[in-house]
């Protein structure tokens, strides 16, 4: 069983060189038993460096990086482990030009790894709808126009997110070409006749249809009210009608791009979306626990090649 910290100091005292890291990952990847990256076999024999593999049916040999987001790097796996711990226990990520000073890399070397790191962040399929009582707002990414120089301004228009928040359940952020698209989208992600929460914006009013849909009056002044009482003794009252807490995500997330990060491209937005929505889901889990599910998902390689394209 892998050891558990409670921070980076007693992390890095328990791990202190590159064998006892490279036992840790092995430790926590393989947990149910090795297997091979390339055709899964359970038959694997390992060399006594503990840093090299044999599949006993391929007769491939591989490390421990191999199919994961670290394969082909050169970067210790030690160093990894510190950017894990860093980027799934601050609450708004980390920058590149900081993880590079953490842990003794170029800034590009440091911008490359995050962005692995939210690679595998991202979820590979929304295949669960979202129930119960979801909360749905749409919310812009990019700076004003009044602080762009005289040349750019009303050349870009900005980013759009939507979030579906599921009251005690799953966060699900996905950048949407247009404000106009929102209420479609929340339509595909959300289960007929759940609750769904918004505010008076004329977008949802359509899908709206196919839910129990109450909004706030943003437009008003109002930001929570009371459901109206039930018609008969034997039902039940409905939820509170806010959307206070996608609104509170979409705070967290701002003073995570604007605060940690400065700026970020419309290219990469999804990516860090999906980094930040990742550690809310999980806001609650102890650090040590989200590490190790943080590895255990770490499937996947994504080129420098294919970042930049």
């Amino acid at each position: 069983m892998a050891r558990q910290f409670t921070s980076l100091l007693q992390m890095t005292k328990a791990i202190p060189n590159e064998d006892a890291a490279l036992v840790y990952f092995a430790g926590v990847r393989w947990k149910n038993g090795a297997f091979c990256p390339y055709c899964g076999s359970v038959k694997v024999y390992h060399f006594s460096d503990k840093r090299a593999h044999k599949c006993g049916d391929c007769r491939r040999r591989f490390s421990i990086k191999v199919g994961t987001v670290m394969e082909g790097t050169k970067i210790p796996v030690r160093s990894w482990l510190m950017a894990i711990w860093l980027i799934t226990s601050h609450k708004k990520g980390i920058a590149s030009t900081q993880l590079a000073r953490d842990i003794g890399v170029t800034q590009k070397t440091a911008w490359f790894i995050l962005h692995r790191l939210r690679h595998a962040s991202q979820t590979k399929a929304f295949n669960r709808e979202l129930s119960g009582t979801v909360e749905v707002d749409e919310t812009f990414i990019g700076g004003k126009d009044q602080n762009k120089h005289s040349r750019k301004r009303g050349l870009k228009k900005k980013a759009v997110l939507l979030g579906m928040l599921e009251r005690r359940g799953e966060l699900r952020v996905l950048p949407i070409s247009a404000v106009s698209e929102a209420g479609l989208v929340a339509e595909q992600n959300i289960a007929r006749g759940s609750y769904l929460m918004t505010d008076d914006a004329g977008m949802y009013r359509r899908p709206g249809r196919f839910y129990k849909h109450a909004w706030v009056r943003h437009s008003r002044g109002e930001y929570a009210r009371f459901p109206e009482a039930p018609k008969h003794q034997d039902e039940a009252w409905g939820p509170m009608i806010h959307v206070n807490g996608i609104e509170g995500y979409w705070s967290l997330l701002k003073r995570q791009i604007y605060g940690i990060h400065h700026w970020v491209s419309e290219k990469h937005l999804g990516q860090y979306t999906a980094e930040s929505a990742w550690r809310y889901n999980r806001r609650a889990v102890p650090d040590a626990e989200r590490m190790g599910e943080f590895i255990g998902q770490m499937d996947g390689r994504l080129t420098y090649k294919a970042l930049i394209a």
